[in-house]
């Protein structure tokens, strides 16, 4: 945002992976103060891909980390707990503030935070409620989306790529962390909020029904591409391009039939069915047969031609694209303009992104990620008040990192 509505608020982010750098990157895209704790030489995603053709620097860590200041130091020293815990204690009404993901750090518990600053809001994120671990990609097949995905014709559990609960409980993480400084700034109450990923996912599927229907009417079937509970299909054209339909009003639908040419035919096939296409779960019952009518236009056009008819009409759609596509697009200047190129250092230009939150239909400014260390002596010498002795006795003694460029 533009606005930058987070001016002014420090957070101090000791976590790593998916679910809390982009909880913090969240919060520094609004305008946040957000201070990466890291050990010395990096955490255990430091090195993790997708990382940089030329000199294998982490992509991955540099794009989760945008906008944040950075410091590294020795967690296993006495020296360097006290000041990682200083930090995230500091004195202020915008202070006192972090995110984290730590395992079996009993010295960063929110207890040892709230003695050295009663009113301490802690955002912990983790695997399991009861403490176990838990990533994306062992959730996501504990709650059985694994199952539904993939060909129809198959029971081979399908992953998927995506890390969607690490994102959701990113953003479950940063609506918390607002709630709980909202309800500090009225009642001066700290907050220990607890967000564990196995329940996020358990959650999301709950919250779309999924469960409820399992039970009633057990597993659900496998469908492919098509779409679960109205029409939505894949269709291939001419040219072996190939497009994603979807038709969720009766106002899309009858786009669809329009494109097509297919209303007469459709029509008919409502009367002999006895059905009522614009009832979605109609479509949703006779879905192959509305397909097997409608494929050969598809495969009679070009991807072009199929396109040009499908947007005249209204229809709801879009094709099946690979990355080198969305890449060709920016580098045209044609992609989207939540999109932008952004010069890391120590990596050189990059494809990154604003925060996809608008105001006044404007997008925020975009920062690269700080080296690992680069804002250490700094941090600690204004919001701690380190002099340059101490920082240098701390830098002797092996307590420090310095920043570290590729």
């Amino acid at each position: 945002m533009s606005g930058q509505p987070l001016a002014g608020l420090r957070v101090v982010e000791f976590a790593s992976f998916v679910a809390g750098p982009s909880a913090g990157m969240t919060l520094a895209q609004l305008g946040a103060q957000v201070i990466r704790v890291d050990p010395l030489g990096g955490g255990p995603d430091y090195r993790r891909w997708p990382v940089a053709q030329r000199n294998g620097e982490s992509l991955y860590w540099n794009s989760l980390n945008r906008g944040k200041q950075s410091i590294a130091v020795d967690v296993r020293s006495e020296q360097g707990r006290e000041l990682v815990l200083a930090l995230a204690t500091a004195p202020g009404k915008d202070a006192g503030i972090v995110v984290d993901n730590a395992v079996g750090r009993p010295w960063f518990s929110y207890e040892a935070l709230a003695d050295r600053r009663a009113d301490v809001i802690k955002v912990h994120i983790g695997g399991r409620a009861g403490g176990g671990p838990a990533v994306d990609y062992t959730v996501n097949t504990e709650v059985g989306v694994t199952d539904l995905t993939g060909p129809a014709d198959s029971r081979t559990p399908v992953n998927h790529v995506l890390p969607a609960w690490d994102l959701v409980a990113g953003m479950t993480a940063t609506t918390a962390l607002l709630a709980a400084l909202h309800r500090r700034e009225r009642s001066g109450a700290g907050a220990h909020l607890q967000i564990a990923l196995a329940d996020v996912a358990l959650a999301g599927v709950a919250n779309l029904g999924w469960l409820s229907e399992v039970r009633e009417r057990g597993d659900r079937p496998r469908h492919g591409n098509y779409m679960y509970g109205s029409f939505g299909a894949d269709f291939v054209t001419a040219d072996e391009g190939r497009v994603m339909v979807v038709a969720l009003t009766p106002r899309q639908w009858q786009a669809l039939c329009t494109a097509t040419g297919t209303a007469k035919v459709i029509a008919s096939l409502e009367q002999t069915l006895g059905v009522d296409f614009a009832d979605e779960a109609h479509r949703y019952i006779h879905r192959e047969t509305i397909a097997a009518v409608m494929r050969p236009w598809f495969a009679g056009l070009s991807l072009d031609a199929v396109g040009a008819a499908l947007t005249e009409a209204g229809v709801l759609w879009s094709r099946y694209r690979q990355m080198s596509e969305v890449v060709a697009d920016f580098e045209a200047g044609v992609g989207s303009r939540v999109l932008t190129e952004l010069d890391q250092p120590g990596i050189g230009p990059v494809i990154s992104a604003h925060s996809p939150i608008r105001e006044d239909s404007e997008y925020g400014p975009v920062r690269p990620a700080a080296a690992l260390g680069a804002d250490t002596e700094q941090v600690l010498a204004e919001v701690l008040g380190l002099s340059d002795s101490e920082l240098g006795e701390l830098r002797s003694a092996g307590v420090l990192g310095t920043a570290e460029l590729p």
